[in-house]
């Protein structure tokens, strides 16, 4: 190509290439001194958009008036999700390679609606996610498609149930106002994740057609719970659809037992969904395939490579046995969408809500490769041992307690104190937590179980290491002891 040429209306290609070469400089260099940032920001509400314009610009700016604006103003107000010391929530950490390859589909910037509007964004989908379901030891009759966020995965797999139940005719007829539909129930166990509610309330199944079964000591569902709730709410008048079973709860990453819960659904016709989004990762290694045993009995499984496997966000893989009937659940297509490659080719847009579809499957094609499964299945299997040494300093510890088994590499735990009740517990861990968090040099999130207010330590960042733990607890206890 001539670098004479300019691009019309566009930034000049010199000035492109002098500017991005500058932005990944930034960039390498923000990845390399990550660790001389404060992993959470000190800031207040509202101090950010304070120091912005109010105004668009009349006229366009150098990007180097940018990159300053962003060093001054966007980055104090910066959570590090990328900083080895972020612990909280489930970590998304991006890796280099798929920084590169972000950057490579934002070059592109296609539209993956139909196969023919760019078919390597389509035929890249199907590969890179036969590999990943090769790597987790998903049965091979198991359909990929790519949504942007395991919420979005669960709320397909909850569509494409109601599709699948006998006779109602959903899609043409809907769900509301029927006599001769019976009001629709789902089940999640009292650990599911907020998203199985938020797809129920989209759906019109409402709140009222959620039911929450009942875990045991380690807060896994209770299989025999929820045969006796689907049995009790058939004779009650309701339709049991859909079951979600977790690997790795959000509070604890409790395991459900698939097998067992998969068995129940089978019986009575019911669509089982398999949330993995941060655990099931973990079955890339050959001994944590038994957190997903069963899965072949599933109607659904999802798991997010952008949580534990390093992409960066957003980028959720939804597997499906039952494609045709996702298919009947959301496809619609519109003349000006029809091409003559619609019976030889899968257009992704068949196959959930959005039309519009980025190329997210580049980041996992570049984060597979450049790793590799060996590489990926250390770090993993590192982050697992990293976990269990902070356990280990819990379990010894006198002055705190853990308060769920840990199954991954998550931590629940909270401080104890001689005389003090619930409640000034609660008070008491809540303000440890938060002043831990002010430091800047750690960031931890909590839960509650049974209403006490539980910390959670949580290792799954790229950049963790084993300095990072003993100092991560060496604050921890620093802070416990000035608090008290």
């Amino acid at each position: 190509m001539d670098e004479s040429r300019k691009i019309s209306n566009d930034m000049p290609y010199e000035e492109f290439k002098k500017n991005g070469y500058e932005l990944i400089d930034w960039i390498a260099d923000y990845l390399k001194n990550i660790e001389s940032e404060p992993v959470l920001t000190s800031v207040n509400p509202g101090e950010i958009k304070d120091k912005l314009n109010k105004q668009p610009p009349q006229k366009g700016e150098d990007l180097s008036k940018v990159y300053k604006d962003v060093d001054s103003i966007i980055m104090p107000g910066m959570t590090h999700w990328n900083h080895p010391n972020f612990n909280a929530y489930f970590n998304s950490s991006g890796s280099s390679p798929g920084i590169l390859a972000e950057l490579l589909s934002a070059a592109f910037n296609i539209n993956g609606m139909l196969w023919k509007s760019c078919p390597s964004a389509t035929e890249l989908e199907e590969v890179t996610l036969n590999w990943l379901k090769q790597m987790l030891g998903l049965p091979e009759n198991f359909f990929g498609i790519i949504y942007d966020g395991g919420s979005s995965s669960t709320l397909q797999a909850m569509a494409a149930a109601r599709e699948n139940i006998d006779g109602a005719e959903i899609r043409i007829k809907g769900a509301t106002g029927r006599s001769d539909l019976n009001k629709l129930r789902i089940y999640t166990s009292e650990h599911g994740h907020s998203s199985i509610d938020k797809a129920a309330i989209i759906l019109g199944v409402g709140i009222e057609g959620i039911r929450k079964i009942e875990v045991n000591e380690n807060f896994e569902m209770i299989p025999k719970k929820l045969e006796e709730a689907i049995e009790e709410d058939a004779k009650n008048g309701w339709l049991p659809f859909f079951v979600t079973a977790t690997v790795g709860t959000t509070s604890t990453t409790a395991i459900d037992p698939i097998r067992q819960i998969a068995e129940i659904c089978n019986n009575y016709k019911i669509w089982l969904h398999v949330d993995g989004a941060h655990g099931g990762t973990a079955a890339i290694l050959p001994e944590q395939k038994k957190i997903i045993d069963g899965i072949e009995l599933a109607d659904s499984f999802v798991v997010n490579p952008h949580k534990w496997m390093f992409c960066p966000i957003d980028l959720s893989a939804f597997y499906t046995k039952h494609p045709e009937t996702l298919k009947r659940a959301f496809s619609h297509v519109a003349e000006y969408l029809k091409t003559e490659q619609d019976n030889s080719a899968i257009n992704y847009m068949d196959y959930g809500i959005q039309l519009g579809r980025r190329f997210r499957s580049l980041k996992l094609w570049f984060v597979i490769r450049y790793f590799g499964v060996e590489k990926l299945q250390q770090i993993i299997r590192e982050h697992l041992r990293l976990g269990k040494l902070f356990e280990s300093y819990i379990d010894e510890s006198e002055y705190f307690e853990k308060l769920a088994p840990t199954p991954l590499s998550t931590v629940c735990f909270r401080a104890v104190r001689q005389n003090y009740d619930e409640d000034q517990l609660n008070e008491f861990n809540e303000k440890l937590m938060n002043e831990i968090n002010s430091t800047g040099k750690l960031y931890i999130s909590h839960t509650k179980i049974d209403d006490k207010f539980t910390i959670r330590y949580v290792v799954s960042s790229l950049r963790t290491e084993v300095g990072h733990v003993l100092k991560a607890w060496e604050l921890i206890q620093k802070k416990y002891l000035e608090l008290i």
